[in-house]
């Protein structure tokens, strides 16, 4: 997988505080997310940062990726693909 750390706009809900990733919008294209495999959360330079493992159909074929939620700003990145 190549690491990209793009930011990204996510639909989610959020149950507790807690969200949960539906679909996300990459370069104009939308793509459901198909699975939710894990979730994790870790510490990069400080910042809390949830680690969503997910899989979604992309040309055809379940492939796996990465996208991380920061607590402290709210905002969703594409982190491994």
């Amino acid at each position: 997988m190549k690491i990209y750390m793009t930011p990204i706009e996510v639909l989610a809900w959020f149950e507790n505080g807690t969200p949960h990733p539906i679909r996300l919008k990459l370069n104009d294209k939308e793509l459901k997310i198909e699975q939710v495999i894990s979730m994790t959360e870790e510490k990069l330079s400080g910042n809390r940062m949830l680690v969503f493992r997910c899989q979604s159909e992309i040309k055809g074929e379940l492939r796996p990726f990465e996208i991380k939620y920061e607590l402290n700003t709210c905002k969703w990145f594409l982190w491994k693909m």
